[in-house]
C-alpha cells in the first residue's frame, strides 16, 4: 500500500509541473506576439548601435554646450605660436598662439547652432509642402509637387556656392548659412512625405474625420501627422548631419560665416596657417575628429529610427523582440522547474524520515 502511494505521487506532481509550465509558456507567447501600444511603437529598439550613437551625440552636444563656459577667449592672442599639447594648453595653439581647446568649444556650439536650426528649417518646409499639398490635393498639391521638383533637380552643392558667393562677406552670418541650406535641402524629404500621406489619408480613421466635419488642420495634426513622426524625426537628423557637412565644406572653402566660429572655419584657418606643412596637427585633427564623431552618432541613430519606418525591419525587430521574450520565458521556466524539484525532492525526503520515523516509534 505504501509503495503504491510514493509510486502514484511523484507522477500527479509530475503531471502538474507539466501544466504550469504548459501554462507559463502559452502566456509568454501571448505576450511576445501581442503589439506595442501607444507612442512606444514609434520609439526605436534600444540596440547597441544606437546605444552607441546616443553616447556620441550627448558627448559633443555637452561638449559645445558646457565647453565655452570652462575655457578661456579663443580670440586671445599669445606668443606662443604652434605649440602642441602642453599643461597651459591641452590642444596645443594656433599660428598667432590662441588656445585651439577654446576655439575648438565655440566652434562646436556654432556647428550645433547651423545643424539645429538647418534642420528645423528644412523639416518644416518638407512638411509644408509634402503633407498638406498631399493632403488637399488637386491644383495646390500639382503646385507643391512642381516646386519641390524644381528644387529637387537643382544641385545642391553649386547652388550653395552660388548664393553664398552672391552674399557680401558682411552680410554672410550664421542665419544667411543657416537659410541657404535649409532652402537646398528639403525638396528630396518633402517627396517622401507626400508620398506616405498620400497613402494615409485614404484610411478609415482619415474617412470618418473628414464626414464628421473635422477641419483640415485638425484632420492633419491629429490623425495624419502622428503617423509621420518617425518620418520626420529620421529627416531631421539627416537634415542635421548634411547641414554640419554641407557648413564644414563651405567654411572650408572661405564661404562661410564671418561673424561666428564653426568647425569648418577652423579647418579653414587651419589650412590657411599651413597646419599641415609645419606638423601642427592638433590643429586641424580634432575639428575634423568632432565633425566624423557627430556625423557617426546622428547616422546611427537615423539608422535605429530607419528600423521603425521600413516595414521590413520593422518585422525583424518585432521577430528579434519576440524571440528574446521567448528566450527569458524558457529560462524563468526552467528556473521554476528547477525549484519546484528541489522543493518536492525535500519534501519527499521529509516524508519519508518522517514515515521512518513512524515505523520506528510503532515498534
Amino acid at each position: 500500500m505504501t509503495n503504491i502511494q510514493q509510486d502514484t505521487e511523484p507522477t500527479i506532481g509530475a503531471l502538474a509541473e507539466e501544466a504550469d509550465a504548459g501554462s507559463t509558456r502559452s502566456i509568454a507567447t501571448a505576450r511576445a506576439s501581442r503589439p506595442k501600444g501607444g507612442v512606444r511603437r514609434f520609439l526605436p529598439t534600444l540596440t547597441p548601435w544606437l546605444v552607441t550613437g546616443i553616447v556620441l551625440v550627448a558627448g559633443v552636444t555637452l561638449f559645445g554646450v558646457i565647453g565655452p563656459l570652462l575655457v578661456g577667449d579663443p580670440t586671445t592672442i599669445r606668443d606662443s605660436g604652434l605649440q602642441g599639447p602642453s599643461e597651459a594648453n591641452l590642444l596645443g595653439t594656433t599660428q598667432t598662439g590662441q588656445d585651439v581647446l577654446a576655439q575648438l568649444a565655440y566652434a562646436t556650439r556654432g556647428s550645433l547652432q547651423i545643424g539645429l536650426i538647418v534642420g528645423v528649417l528644412a523639416t518644416v518646409l518638407s512638411a509644408f509642402f509634402g503633407i498638406l499639398g498631399a493632403y488637399l490635393g488637386g491644383i495646390m498639391d500639382e503646385a507643391f509637387s512642381l516646386f519641390s521638383n524644381v528644387f529637387l533637380v537643382i544641385p545642391g552643392l553649386p547652388l550653395v556656392i552660388v548664393i553664398s558667393g552672391l552674399v557680401p562677406r558682411e552680410a554672410r552670418g550664421l542665419w544667411t548659412i543657416a537659410v541657404v541650406l535649409a532652402i537646398t535641402s528639403w525638396a528630396g524629404s518633402a517627396r517622401v512625405l507626400r508620398a506616405q500621406t498620400m497613402s494615409i489619408r485614404n484610411r478609415d480613421y482619415v474617412s470618418a474625420a473628414r464626414v464628421a466635419g473635422e477641419r483640415p488642420w485638425r484632420v492633419i495634426a491629429v490623425e495624419i501627422l502622428p503617423n509621420l513622426l518617425p518620418v520626420l524625426a529620421s529627416q531631421f537628423v539627416f537634415a542635421v548631419i548634411a547641414a554640419i557637412l554641407g557648413e564644414a565644406g563651405l567654411s572650408f572653402l572661405g564661404l562661410g560665416a564671418s561673424n561666428s566660429s564653426t568647425l569648418g572655419t577652423m579647418l579653414f584657418y587651419a589650412q590657411n596657417g599651413f597646419a599641415l606643412a609645419n606638423g601642427a596637427w592638433w590643429w586641424f585633427v580634432p575639428p575634423g575628429l568632432l565633425i566624423a564623431l557627430l556625423g557617426m552618432g546622428l547616422s546611427l541613430v537615423n539608422f535605429s529610427i530607419d528600423e521603425v519606418i521600413n516595414p521590413r525591419l520593422a518585422n525583424v525587430r518585432a521577430q528579434r523582440r519576440r524571440e528574446r521574450r521567448l528566450r527569458r520565458a524558457a529560462r524563468s521556466t526552467r528556473t521554476g522547474g528547477t525549484a519546484r524539484v528541489a522543493t518536492a525532492g525535500h519534501d519527499s525526503a521529509h516524508h519519508d524520515s518522517a514515515h521512518h520515523d513512524t515505523k520506528g516509534t510503532g515498534r
